[in-house]
């Protein structure tokens, strides 16, 4: 039976597209995926605050917290570095699982892909095998989170490092 305002081929083309296996292979790329997003975000958060932990306690002991200093400057730099390197792990162990998986080819592609994906940078054309792409776009979703993650973490710490920029009356 034909559906109104389609045509016989994007029918005909659905219908292949259903039975062709892709649903199945989008569970497998689930199934995969939010263990890792779970995992990177348990990760992300977990070494967040061993950060924050390190630089409340560097403000602290050199009186650095409430003063715009080039110390305290250098300090929300290195915590932004800290972040960065982290965004870097986690991109590895997506990584990891491309290989392990067999959706990339070499662990060099498998590495550019998901940092790629995971900053939605998508500007390469390396792509992951057809039947895992729906694990390329869940790492994208999974950045989202994390970079959102480290925004509010950013901004905390720079809130902790100079609140007295921020709090003076008009």
């Amino acid at each position: 039976m034909k559906q109104p305002g389609r045509s016989t081929w994007q029918q005909s083309d659905s219908k292949r597209s259903m039975n062709s296996g892709y649903v199945s292979a989008w569970g497998a790329d689930w199934a995969w995926g939010l263990p890792l997003i779970v995992l990177t975000v348990v990760f992300h958060a977990y070494c967040l605050s061993l950060i924050a932990q390190e630089v409340s306690r560097r403000l602290d002991r050199k009186g650095l917290a409430r003063h715009f200093s080039p110390s305290s400057i250098f300090l929300v730099g290195v915590t932004a570095l800290c972040a960065t390197v982290l965004h870097g792990v986690e991109g590895v162990v997506w990584a990891a699982a491309y290989c392990l998986l067999g959706a990339s080819p070499d662990y060099k592609s498998a590495i550019l892909y998901s940092l790629e994906a995971v900053t939605s940078y998508g500007h390469e054309s390396i792509d992951l095998a057809s039947h895992w792409r729906m694990l390329g776009a869940l790492e994208a979703l999974n950045g989202w989170i994390l970079f959102g993650l480290t925004a509010a973490f950013l901004f905390s710490i720079v809130q902790r490092a100079w609140p007295d920029t921020h709090s003076k009356q008009v």
